[in-house]
């Protein structure tokens, strides 16, 4: 079977998109199954500063902004940015809170495998870029 590179790169893009735009509104409207983790996580940064209930709606606007940026090839450097930004921050759990993430040594929670499968997408983010770059060399 042969691939062509660009529709591979346009799958990849439109699947980023649909994971970041439906798992943001799913915390927009309230109803995400990572709410309770997002709850603890921002307990433990952002709470003294903004509450649950504010933060974890922009949060959800914040990655379905994500998922829209990775639909316009012109802004792959911006979108990658801003998602590797995010990455960082979905790992926290791993570190900060390891009874969510680690039910004992190298042994992940749901959770966990939540978090570890963010190195797939990072994957899908990189290709995207390095596409990118060869096709926008001026950029």
């Amino acid at each position: 079977m042969k691939l062509n590179e660009n529709k591979v790169v346009t799958y990849t893009r439109i699947s980023m998109f649909i994971v970041y735009f439906w798992f943001g509104i799913l915390k927009v409207i309230g109803i995400s199954p990572a709410e309770t983790l997002v709850q603890n996580l921002s307990e433990f940064t952002i709470n003294y500063f903004l509450d649950d209930s504010i933060f974890i709606p922009l949060f959800g606007l914040f990655e379905s902004s994500i998922g829209l940026l990775f639909l316009f090839p012109k802004i792959t450097k911006i979108a990658v940015g801003i998602f590797l930004m995010h990455m960082s921050m979905t790992f926290l759990p791993m570190v900060v809170l390891p009874k969510d993430a680690w039910a004992f040594m190298f042994t992940p929670t749901l959770v966990g495998q939540y978090i570890i499968k963010n190195l797939t997408i990072i994957g899908a983010a990189l290709l995207i870029y390095t596409h990118h770059q060869r096709t926008y060399k001026s950029n």
